[in-house]
């Protein structure tokens, strides 16, 4: 028996040449828009972070400010979340007072919307976001900025086979 667990320990050579591999992570749509995502993600972190908030749940406020007091499935295909990816999401907004999630009668879906911790979250944060962005678009250019974030939303659609 310990013979046996020795051998599914062992490494097994793979027919597949390291270069195809090395090759394949260099043009990986999936890994490559990944890393490029965490690269963004943290710079803009680096800066919203003085505001209290991290870049995702910066953009979950706006989203949701932006749309009033949007329904949670309709805030969810906005974020291009599911809804259990949303929910865990909202949930540290929630528990820090920036947001209220409930249903609202006559409707029965769940809502979304602002308190006022959150305005003046919100209120405290875009300036900050403002310069995150044009810090990002002063290193990247301007015009290879609009032409990728044009490639990103044709990348969106066809990614959910639009």
């Amino acid at each position: 028996m310990i013979d046996a667990l020795r051998g599914a320990s062992r490494i097994h050579p793979l027919s597949i040449p390291p270069s195809t591999c090395a090759a394949a992570i260099k043009v990986c749509a999936c890994f490559n828009l990944r890393r490029a995502s965490r690269a963004v993600t943290r710079s803009f972190d680096e800066i919203l972070l003085r505001g209290g908030l991290r870049s995702t749940q910066f953009v979950a406020l706006v989203a949701i400010h932006g749309a009033g007091a949007p329904a949670l499935p309709r805030l969810a295909r906005d974020l291009g979340l599911d809804r259990s990816t949303l929910t865990r999401n909202l949930r540290p907004l929630v528990d820090a007072g920036l947001l209220l999630v409930g249903a609202t009668p006559p409707a029965q879906t769940a809502t979304a919307r602002l308190t006022s911790k959150g305005v003046a979250t919100l209120e405290r944060c875009v300036p900050l976001w403002q310069q995150a962005q044009s810090r990002f678009e002063s290193k990247v250019g301007a015009d290879t900025w609009r032409a990728l974030l044009g490639g990103l939303d044709a990348i969106s659609a066809a990614a959910r086979g639009a």
